[in-house]
């Protein structure tokens, strides 16, 4: 679209008393630069996935080729292996059974773990992205520490020590985080969300767990050193 503009023309108002400029508007786009966190699936992930599975595969490989696979005898149905361990992907659920009741251990708290995966990318913290302690809240410190200490609390009326250690640790790391200032060696602290904070205690009991069931769990499921002979059952 055009925009007249009329002019005058001062030598000789009579003869041409105004003229028609034609003018084209800016059509150019306005860009608004934004910092932003977040980039396209294609490519920036998906290559670095492919790269990233080709050098598994390629250490796996390489792995396969210089040490033998850790296989016991041929399985004998008269006699049971005792412990009887599950694949080390199950182990950390087979510690559980340590501490809790199957169906506890094995229905409850596989299922509210599935649950919080599902639910906590959808929540509104969660898709701001920001710092836990970037928005001032007066509930925030109440309701994080509440809710350690109920966790703590529960879990050391079953015992399950390899759930409370972690839990307190991170606990504290999350309040060291507020204290944390640009220029600090912990400054790294001050920029995890709440969902990285929920997803490193999750990743870290897992592997506390699993590590457990695998080199300190003998027989009878008893606590025994890797060093040490494990007991005869």
């Amino acid at each position: 679209m055009t925009t007249p503009i009329e002019i005058i023309d001062s030598e000789d108002p009579l003869a041409n008393p105004w003229r028609v400029a034609l003018v084209r508007p800016d059509g150019r786009p306005a860009v608004h630069e934004t910092d932003e966190r977040y980039v396209m699936t294609f490519p920036h992930l998906i290559l670095r996935e492919i790269i990233m599975f080709q050098i598994v595969v390629i250490a796996l490989s390489l792995a396969a080729i210089l040490f033998n696979a850790p296989l016991e005898s041929i399985a004998n149905p008269v006699e049971t292996p005792n412990p009887a361990k599950a694949p080390w992907y199950f182990l950390g659920l087979q510690e559980l059974l340590h501490y809790f009741p199957p169906v506890v251990a094995g229905v409850v708290l596989p299922g509210l773990v599935g649950i919080c995966l599902v639910v906590i990318p959808y929540w509104r913290v969660n898709l701001e992205g920001a710092p836990l302690w970037a928005t001032p809240s007066r509930w925030k410190a109440p309701t994080i520490a509440a809710s350690v200490i109920l966790l703590s609390i529960l879990f050391v009326a079953f015992r399950c020590w390899p759930i409370v250690i972690p839990t307190v640790i991170i606990g504290v790391a999350m309040f060291a985080a507020s204290w944390a200032r640009a220029g600090s060696r912990w400054q790294w602290l001050w920029g995890v969300t709440l969902p990285e904070w929920i997803m490193t205690w999750f990743v870290v009991i897992a592997v506390v767990l699993t590590v457990i069931g695998t080199f300190f769990r003998g027989p009878g499921w008893m606590w025994v050193w890797p060093w040490m002979d494990a007991p005869r059952g």
